[in-house]
């Protein structure tokens, strides 16, 4: 009885040890993609992995038509008189820099914190960094 006690306790904690080690990547480099959010917009995000780390990153995100929101993304919103959206859509882009650059300097999705003004941006950032990440795993 002692044996199947001590082999029982074994196995359980070579489960937990298992569960909490840190995930293990091949080298390479992978793509992970977003949901889309309620205007049907998404993020790609494209990782290098190399040693277990990431050591670079590309984030894109999309609007509904595909188009990519960088620097003039708003901007019709501005031509109309609304000029509060135009700035609200170019914080969320700088926001989208600073993530990506956050998550290579950090090696890790942890690391990265959200941009109050940029949530939206956060979560498909993280969706897709984390999807990436888990076709990395060995």
């Amino acid at each position: 009885m002692r044996a199947l006690t001590l082999t029982a306790a074994s196995v359980g904690l070579s489960l937990l040890l298992a569960a909490c080690s840190p995930a293990s990547y091949q080298d390479g480099v992978y793509t992970g993609l977003s949901s889309k959010d309620e205007d049907g917009a998404w993020a790609k995000v494209t990782i290098t992995l190399k040693n277990n780390e990431i050591v670079d990153a590309q984030y894109v995100t999309f609007q509904a038509d595909g188009s990519i929101k960088d620097e003039n993304y708003g901007a019709g919103a501005a031509e109309l008189g609304n000029s509060g959206f135009y700035q609200k859509a170019q914080h969320a882009v700088e926001a989208m820099k600073i993530y990506r650059d956050c998550l290579v300097r950090k090696k890790s999705i942890d690391g990265v914190d959200r941009i109050s003004g940029a949530t939206i941006a956060y979560d498909q950032f993280t969706e897709a960094v984390n999807n990436a990440l888990s076709q990395a795993e060995q």
